[in-house]
């Protein structure tokens, strides 16, 4: 079976990401035989409709079944109308994502698991991963607080378009950006630090 997992990197020991339209990359892995092919996320970048673009990448790459920690309702929708089950997993690498999965362990889920704006990092007063953190139990989530932008609501998750009125860019807007941008460029470095000590251990 080919089985798609959200990963912050391209082998099977990367961390499995806990986001599906704006991780770094998707690993396609054949479970019967561990045979990998590593995708980056084209979608990574886009402004909006991140989760539709990845949700559709991944179904014309042939995946049979999706693994991540979290997927917003405009993703979760492309992957169900093509008959794409979602599991959830709650952290650890690509490797484990898909040893969970053959061992029956993972759980498939109904509906979108995350709201709209919770892939975007800031927001919803969770982070990203409804608190599961990034990495092995660093338990902060990407973005602490949401700014007064996207017409004083959440931001629209990948596949979401923002209001019209949000388009003009208020200076709270740009403020609360620029810092939400600040804090994720701050947590990255940490994720990155903790990683290479990690990587250094084993």
């Amino acid at each position: 079976m080919r089985v798609a997992i959200t990963s912050n990197g391209t082998e099977l020991d990367a961390p499995a990401s806990p986001v599906f339209g704006r991780c770094a990359a998707y690993v396609f892995v054949e479970t019967d035989t561990m045979a990998v092919e590593a995708v980056e996320n084209a979608a990574i970048g886009a402004s909006s409709g991140a989760g539709i673009q990845a949700a559709q990448s991944v179904v014309e790459r042939g995946a049979q079944a999706v693994i991540t920690g979290n997927v917003g309702p405009n993703a979760f929708s492309v992957l169900q109308s093509a008959g794409v089950p979602v599991y959830l997993f709650a952290g650890g690498t690509v490797r484990e994502a898909v040893e969970a999965f053959t061992a029956g362990r993972l759980q498939s889920v109904a509906d979108a698991s995350a709201e709209a704006g919770a892939g975007m990092g800031g927001g919803l007063g969770r982070g990203m991963g409804r608190g599961m953190g990034m990495g092995r139990g660093m338990q902060r989530g990407m973005g602490r607080r949401m700014a007064t932008g996207w017409g004083g609501a959440a931001p629209p998750m990948s596949g979401a378009s923002p209001p019209a009125s949000a388009l003009a860019g208020s200076p709270e807007e740009i403020a609360a950006l620029k810092e939400t941008a600040g804090d994720l460029q701050r947590q990255l470095a940490e994720v990155t630090a903790r990683l290479d000590r990690l990587q250094k251990e084993e």
